[in-house]
C-alpha cells in the first residue's frame, strides 16, 4: 500500500510536468501543380527549426512540435516555395493544414506566403486536379461541403455543372438518364439499392465522410465503358487528418404531411423500423404453391388461415421525419513509421411523406383524325402514404507504409419501405379496352432492400515510385424483398361492394424476391517514363465483373366457392372485413361442401413460374493507354480498351409456362442473350493557352447495355398504378424481342479559364452519336403494359456554361458573398423505326405533320443549377438559396392510340443555413427549407393540338428540418 501511495504521489507530481511536455502534431497535403497529383518527397520544415520531414507518395506529411504559433515552409526541387504562417500549435492535438499546391518556379515567385486560415478556406485540391485532369472533371470538394452545409452527397451533386439528382437520391449528368449514368465508390462500380439502377442512393454518404465527389464526363480507358453522360465517383477519406467522433441528430417537417390525421398506414412487423421484415408477411409456401379446393379441401382449410387477415389501410396520425448518425475516426503512427487508420460511420433515416390528391390517369387518343381531344380511359385518384427506414453502417481501415497502402472498406445498407394507398378508380367505356366500372381499391406494400459491400485494395510503390501497381477486390451481396403486396379492390354496382375480375379485379396477394452477387476485381498497372524529352505515362491493366441474379414473383388471388342454397358472401366495402372466420373456407354441414374464400396459386400443377429468371453476366475488361506531351504546352491521352462481354439467361414466356411441351413457347436454359467484344477507344487532348486556361477535346466510345430484367420474360406489375412492365424478351407483331445493346460515340470540347481560388469560367459543347438506344416504350396492343425496345439511331448536340465568382469585385464588403451558376442545354434527336412511325402516322390528326425524328426519351432538353452562397468563417456562418430546374422531358413513348408523355419541369427553390458554435466551433446547427415554391411533381399526356392530362400527379409540398452535429474532437 505504501508502495501504491508513493507511485500516485509521483504521478501527480509528473503530470504537470508531462503535460508540458506534450507535443502536438501538424498535418498537411502537398499537390504539384504541374499535373494536379500528390507530390511525392516533397520537404516540409518548421522555420527557424531542425523539425522536418518530407511528403509519401500520397502527399501527406506528419510533424510533432511544441505548443506555440510556427511558419512551416513546403519547398520541392523545380518549384517555387510555399510559407504557411499562424499555424497554431495545441498540446496533444492536431492542427491540419488543408492541401497546398507547389507550382513550377518559373511561373511564381521564388517564395509565396500564405496564412493558415487562406489554405483551410481554399478549394485548391480540386481546382488544382480540375486543371491540370486529363478528362472532362467536375465536383465539390470536402472544402465546400463544410461551407455549404450539405448533410450528404444528394445535395451536394446538385452543385456539379450539368447534374441534376432525382428524388434527392439518382444523379444524373447532362440530362441522360440513369441508363447512361454510372455511380461508383472508391473508383470501383457499386450497385445500389435499386439493381435495376447504375446508380447508388448517394444521399446515404455523410458529408463528414467524404474527401471528394467528382463527375468524370470524358471516357478513358482504365474507366468501364458503360457510361455516357459521365461517371460519379464518391472518394470517402482514408485518413481522417484529425481524431473525429461526430454525432448527429435531425428532424423534417412538412406541414401537408407530418401530423396530419388523414394519414393512412397498416400494421407490420415489429423490425419495420430496422429495414426488414420479421417474418409476418412470409409466403405461406416458398415455392408459390398452395392446395386447391375440390381436391385437398381439409389442407386447404388451414392453408388459407396462413394469410393476414388485413387487406386494408387505416387512418392514423403521421410523424415526424428523424433521423441519427454517428461518424468517427483516426489514424495512427506506428513505432515502425507506419501508419494505420480507420474510419466508422452509421446512420439511421425515419422519414414519412403523404399524398391526399395524388393521381394517376390512362389517356388516349381519339380515332377521328379531326377530334384532337384525348379520351378518358382511367382515373385513380386518392391517398398515397409511405414511411422510409434507412439504416446505413460504413467501417474502413487504412495501414500505409513507406511505398504501400493497404485498404479495407465494408458497408452495408439496408432499406424498408411500408407504403399504403386507396384509391377511387373510374374507367370510361369510351376507350379503347375498357369497360365502365367504378371501384375502391386498397393497396399495402412492403418493400425491403438489403446491401454489403466490401473493397480490399492495394497501391505499390516500385523503383522509386517510376512502377506504380493497384489494384481492387470488391464483392457486393444485394437483396430484394415485397413481400405479401395486397391490392383488394371492390367493385361498386348499385351502391353494392363486389369482387368483378373484370373490372376493379379479385383481391390478389403478390410476394417477389430477387438476390444478386456482384463481384469486381481489377489490376492498373502504371509505368513513368520519358517521351519526346517530357514526363509521360504508360498504363494498363485488366478488370473481371461477375453478376448473378435470381428473380421470382408468386401470386394468389381470392375466390370463393358457392352453392346455390347460400349465394355469394355480401361485403360491406370494408376490406379489413373480408377475411372474418365466417366468410373463411371451411366445410358447410347445411350443404354438405365446402364452402368460402380460398386463396388460388397462380402456378398450377405442372406449370412452371414464368416471372421467374437466373442471369448472370461476365465481363472481361483489358486496356492500355499513353500520358505524353506532344508538345511544350499540350498533353495527349489515347488510350484502347476492350470489353468481352457475355449474359446468360435462364426463363421462359407465359406459353412455355403453362405447358413445356408447347413448341410455340421459348424456354432458355443458361443461354446466351447478349455476347460481344467490343473496343472503346478514347482520346483526350489539353492545350494550355496559359497557366489559368485550357482549351480541351476529347473522343471516347462507350455502351449502354440492357439491365437483367429487360433482357428477360418477365412481366412486373405495379400494384398501385395497375401497369406492366414487360422484358425485352417478349415478341410482339412490333417487335422481334431482340433487344440490343447500345454504342454512342462522345465527343467534347471545352474552354476553361481558373480565376482566383476557387473562382472559374468555362463553355462546354458536346456530341453524342446513338446507335440503337433503348427506351421505354406503351405497347400498342396493351395500352397499360410498356417494354424496353430499342428505337431507331439518335443524336444529342449540347453546351454548358460555368460560372462560379465571389462578388468582391463588385465590393469589398460583399467578399463573403458568391455566385455559383451552370447553364446545359442539350438538343436530342431520334430516328423513329419504321413500326413506330407508321404507328402514329395511323393516328395523324387534320393539320399535323408528323416527322421521322422526335426527341430523345429521358433526355431533358435543359438544366439550371443557381445560387448565392454566404460564407463567414469568423462567425461559423454559412448560408445559400439554390435553384434548379430540369426541363420537360420525354418519359415514355407512345404509339397508335397512346399519347406520349412528358415529365414536367420541377422548380425547386431550396435554402440552407449553417452555424457553428460552442467551444471551438464544435457544435453546428444546420436549416434547410426544402421547394420554397411549393411545385408540384407531375408528368403528363401530351397529343397534337390537345389539352394536357395527368399521367402522375402528386404535390411534394414545403419541408423544413434541422440538424444538430457536435464534434468531440
Amino acid at each position: 500500500m505504501k508502495s501504491f501511495k508513493s507511485t500516485l504521489a509521483l504521478a501527480f507530481l509528473c503530470f504537470p510536468i508531462l503535460l508540458f511536455a506534450q507535443k502536438g502534431t501538424i498535418r498537411g497535403q502537398v499537390i504539384d501543380g504541374e499535373n494536379g497529383e500528390p507530390l511525392f518527397a516533397a520537404n516540409a520544415v518548421i522555420k527557424g527549426t531542425q523539425i522536418g520531414t518530407t511528403t509519401d507518395f500520397d502527399g501527406y506529411y506528419e510533424l510533432q512540435a511544441d505548443p506555440g504559433t510556427y511558419q512551416l515552409e513546403i519547398s520541392f526541387i523545380g518549384m517555387s516555395s510555399l510559407v504557411v504562417t499562424d499555424i497554431v500549435v495545441k498540446a496533444g492535438e492536431v492542427t491540419v493544414v488543408e492541401a497546398v499546391t507547389l507550382e513550377p518556379a518559373s511561373n511564381q515567385l521564388a517564395e509565396v506566403v500564405v496564412t493558415s486560415e487562406a489554405v483551410r478556406n481554399s478549394e485548391a485540391a480540386l481546382v488544382t486536379v480540375k486543371r491540370k485532369s486529363t478528362n472532362l472533371i467536375d465536383g465539390v470538394s470536402a472544402a465546400k461541403l463544410r461551407k455549404t452545409g450539405d448533410s450528404d452527397a444528394g445535395d451536394a451533386a446538385k452543385r456539379v455543372t450539368g447534374v441534376s439528382v432525382e428524388g434527392g437520391k439518382y444523379v444524373y449528368v447532362r440530362g441522360l438518364g440513369d441508363r447512361y449514368t454510372k455511380t461508383m465508390l472508391n473508383g470501383v462500380d457499386i450497385p445500389g439499392l435499386d439493381p435495376d439502377k447504375n446508380s447508388i442512393q448517394i444521399d446515404i454518404f455523410p458529408t463528414n465522410l467524404i474527401s471528394n465527389l467528382t463527375v468524370l464526363k470524358s471516357g478513358l480507358a482504365e474507366l468501364p465503358a458503360d457510361f455516357t453522360g459521365g461517371v460519379v465517383n464518391i472518394e470517402t477519406q482514408e485518413f481522417p487528418t484529425d481524431r473525429i467522433l461526430d454525432v448527429s441528430v435531425g428532424v423534417g417537417f412538412n406541414p401537408a404531411m407530418h401530423f396530419n390525421s388523414d394519414y393512412i398506414s397498416y400494421e407490420g412487423g415489429s423490425t419495420d423500423f430496422l429495414g426488414f421484415d420479421d417474418g409476418t408477411r412470409a409466403i405461406p409456401r416458398a415455392d408459390g404453391s398452395g392446395p386447391l379446393p375440390f381436391f385437398d379441401d381439409e389442407e386447404a382449410v388451414d392453408f388459407n388461415k396462413n394469410f393476414s387477415r388485413t387487406l386494408g389501410a387505416e387512418q392514423n396520425t403521421s410523424f415526424t421525419d428523424y433521423s441519427l448518425g454517428i461518424s468517427m475516426g483516426n489514424q495512427y503512427s506506428l513505432e515502425s513509421g507506419n501508419k494505420l487508420g480507420y474510419i466508422f460511420s452509421l446512420t439511421y433515416d425515419n422519414s414519412r411523406v403523404f399524398y391526399d390528391d395524388i393521381e394517376y390517369g390512362e389517356w388516349q387518343r381519339d380515332r377521328d383524325p379531326e377530334d384532337y381531344q384525348l379520351i378518358e380511359a382511367t382515373t385513380q385518384k386518392g391517398k398515397l402514404a409511405e414511411q422510409n427506414v434507412l439504416l446505413g453502417g460504413l467501417a474502413g481501415f487504412t495501414y500505409k507504409t513507406l511505398m504501400s497502402k493497404y485498404k479495407f472498406t465494408a458497408m452495408h445498407l439496408q432499406n424498408g419501405t411500408s407504403r399504403s394507398a386507396q384509391l377511387s378508380i373510374d374507367a370510361k367505356d369510351g376507350a379503347a379496352q375498357v369497360s365502365d366500372y367504378y371501384a375502391f381499391s386498397n393497396n399495402l406494400e412492403y418493400n425491403q432492400r438489403g446491401l454489403t459491400n466490401l473493397l480490399l485494395a492495394g497501391e505499390h510503390y516500385l523503383d522509386g515510385g517510376d512502377w506504380e501497381i493497384n489494384w481492387k477486390v470488391s464483392p457486393t451481396l444485394s437483396s430484394l424483398a415485397d413481400p405479401d403486396i395486397r391490392k383488394t379492390a371492390f367493385s361498386i354496382d348499385r351502391g353494392d361492394s363486389t369482387f368483378d375480375p373484370g373490372e376493379g379485379g379479385l383481391p390478389s396477394r403478390i410476394w417477389r424476391s430477387l438476390s444478386e452477387v456482384n463481384l469486381v476485381s481489377k489490376v492498373d498497372v502504371i509505368r513513368a517514363h520519358t517521351l519526346m524529352g517530357d514526363d509521360a505515362k504508360f498504363k494498363f491493366g485488366m478488370s473481371h465483373v461477375f453478376k448473378y441474379r435470381d428473380y421470382s414473383i408468386y401470386r394468389y388471388n381470392l375466390n370463393e366457392r358457392t352453392s346455390n342454397q347460400t349465394g355469394s358472401i355480401q361485403f360491406s366495402g370494408d376490406p379489413n372485413a373480408v377475411l372474418t372466420d365466417p366468410n373463411l373456407y371451411q366445410y358447410n354441414s347445411n350443404v354438405g361442401q365446402y364452402l368460402g374464400l380460398y386463396y388460388n396459386p397462380e402456378l398450377l400443377d405442372g406449370q412452371t413460374n414464368p416471372n421467374e429468371y437466373q442471369s448472370n453476366v461476365n465481363n472481361f475488361g483489358f486496356y492500355a493507354s499513353e500520358e505524353f506531351k506532344p508538345l511544350e504546352s499540350l498533353k495527349a491521352v489515347i488510350g484502347l480498351r476492350a470489353e468481352l462481354f457475355q449474359q446468360r439467361h435462364t426463363g421462359r414466356d407465359q406459353v412455355a409456362a403453362q405447358n413445356p411441351n408447347d413448341p410455340t413457347g421459348n424456354t432458355l436454359n443458361n443461354d446466351v442473350v447478349l455476347d460481344a467484344l467490343d473496343l472503346f477507344p478514347s482520346a483526350n487532348l489539353i492545350y494550355a493557352l496559359n497557366d489559368n486556361m485550357n482549351l480541351r477535346a476529347s473522343y471516347y466510345r462507350s455502351i449502354a447495355r440492357p439491365s437483367f430484367k429487360e433482357l428477360s420474360f418477365a412481366q412486373i406489375l405495379d400494384p398501385v398504378s395497375n401497369r406492366t412492365f414487360n422484358g425485352g424478351l417478349f415478341q410482339y407483331n412490333d417487335w422481334n424481342g431482340q433487344l440490343e445493346s447500345t454504342r454512342i460515340n462522345n465527343f467534347d470540347l471545352r474552354l476553361e479559364r481558373f480565376l482566383d481560388g476557387a473562382d472559374i469560367i468555362s463553355i462546354s459543347a458536346f456530341y453524342k452519336a446513338f446507335d440503337s438506344p433503348i427506351e421505354l416504350v406503351r405497347i400498342p396492343v396493351a395500352l397499360r403494359d410498356f417494354q424496353p425496345r430499342n428505337v431507331g439511331n439518335g443524336t444529342l448536340i449540347g453546351a454548358e456554361f460555368e460560372l462560379r465568382k465571389n462578388l468582391s469585385f463588385i465590393r469589398e464588403s460583399l467578399k463573403n458573398i458568391a455566385f455559383s451558376g451552370n447553364f446545359t442545354y442539350t438538343y436530342s434527336r431520334i430516328d423513329m423505326t419504321d413500326a413506330e412511325f407508321n404507328a402514329r402516322k395511323t393516328y395523324e390528326k387534320v393539320g399535323q405533320t408528323i416527322e421521322r425524328t422526335r426527341q430523345m426519351a429521358g433526355q431533358a432538353p435543359y438544366i439550371i443549377n443557381a445560387g448565392f452562397s454566404y460564407d463567414n468563417t469568423d462567425k461559423g456562418i454559412s448560408a445559400g438559396v439554390f435553384y434548379n430546374v430540369k426541363g420537360r422531358t420525354l418519359e415514355i413513348v407512345g404509339g397508335n392510340l397512346a399519347p406520349d408523355v412528358y415529365t414536367e419541369p420541377f422548380h425547386s427553390l431550396n435554402l440552407t443555413f449553417n452555424k457553428t458554435f460552442g467551444e471551438e466551433g464544435r457544435s453546428s446547427l444546420n436549416i434547410k427549407v426544402s421547394n420554397l415554391l411549393n411545385d408540384v411533381r407531375e408528368s403528363l399526356y401530351q397529343a397534337y393540338d390537345a389539352n394536357a392530362q395527368v399521367f402522375n400527379r402528386l404535390q411534394p409540398g414545403t419541408a423544413f428540418s434541422i440538424g444538430y452535429t457536435y464534434s468531440f474532437y
